[in-house]
């Protein structure tokens, strides 16, 4: 695998890091995903859990706006539509966040592995170990994020104001911060370093190379959303193909298991392919880190100067 091995710490152009994120997906994918579904076994079956009680709710609430007068005691019924609604939205929002956190690390502890051993044929529990070792500052970062996403909110909602300019620099901003954020997140794992001087280097790096972060990040961005998009039409259409059986044959939806059990298993598909989005949207920031980084410190160029004098 050594021979198959990408090497990442190259001072790349735009092009470049395009055709290199896709040829390290296509070398990386099948070994990710195992890892990805070691360690999210628990919050899949959270986020079938989820899937249920908002599907039981949203089901619940529409048969009972449908026929109110052919369910008995509908009051304590409608309540209980509610309360399925709030419980599946709250725990879906512990789950994602939980997720977020893990994954935003599993993500970029495999890039960082994979560049340090220079194959992808290590364990996954060397990513797992690699990331527990960083847990505090990992939690630390997600924490920052908070008033930094606030803060990134307030001034969205300023520029969508001003009219067409204002659309065109909110993006930019929105992929800026995408890029200081993700390269920031790996500089913290790759170099051990603490929360403040990680994010300040990622400043660095990603306000030093501008467009070509902005650039990359939205490039990427979009064709992963075609992607994604492709992957969720399979879900899409059994939804779709179910709700017509379900209105052509007058089906009783409220009080049907077949409807639950597709509507909740379509949904969590889906919640799985957006989860699992995010962390190849990570690894975008992971080929864009170390680009940035060896255009600024040409670690690895000198390091093959230094070997070359070594056997002369």
């Amino acid at each position: 695998m050594k021979d198959n091995y990408i090497p990442l710490r190259v001072n790349r152009d735009f092009g470049d890091i395009i055709s290199v994120y896709f040829d390290f997906f296509k070398q990386n994918i099948k070994n990710f995903t195992n890892v990805f579904v070691s360690y999210n076994g628990i919050f899949l079956v959270g986020l079938l859990i989820t899937s249920y009680l908002l599907v039981s709710g949203f089901i619940g609430l529409i048969a009972f706006e449908s026929n109110p007068n052919g369910i008995t005691g509908m009051d304590t019924i409608d309540q209980n539509y509610y309360i399925y609604l709030i419980c599946g939205g709250l725990l879906f929002f512990i789950i994602f966040l939980l997720i977020a956190i893990l994954n935003y690390s599993l993500a970029s502890g495999y890039m960082v592995k994979y560049v340090e051993t220079k194959t992808n044929t290590f364990d996954k529990k060397e990513v797992w170990d690699y990331v527990k070792d960083q847990f505090g500052n990992i939690v630390l970062f997600v924490l920052l994020l908070i008033p930094l996403y606030s803060v990134f909110v307030i001034v969205a909602i300023i520029l969508a104001i001003i009219p067409i300019l204002g659309i065109f620099v909110q993006y930019a901003l929105q992929f800026f911060v995408s890029a200081w954020v993700g390269v920031s997140f790996y500089d913290m794992l790759d170099k051990k370093k603490g929360v403040a001087e990680a994010l300040g280097e990622g400043w660095r790096l990603v306000s030093s190379n501008f467009w070509k972060s902005v650039g990359v990040n939205f490039i990427l961005g979009l064709l992963l959303g075609i992607l994604l998009m492709i992957t969720l039409i399979v879900p899409g259409i059994i939804i779709g193909v179910y709700t017509f059986h379900v209105v052509e044959n007058d089906v009783d939806y409220g009080h049907s298991i077949v409807t639950t059990v597709i509507y909740t298993i379509s949904t969590c598909l889906i919640l799985i392919i957006l989860v699992y989005g995010q962390c190849l949207t990570q690894f975008v920031n992971g080929i864009l880190y170390y680009a940035l980084h060896e255009k600024t410190y040409n670690e690895s160029t000198r390091a093959r100067i230094e070997q070359i004098g070594l056997k002369e």
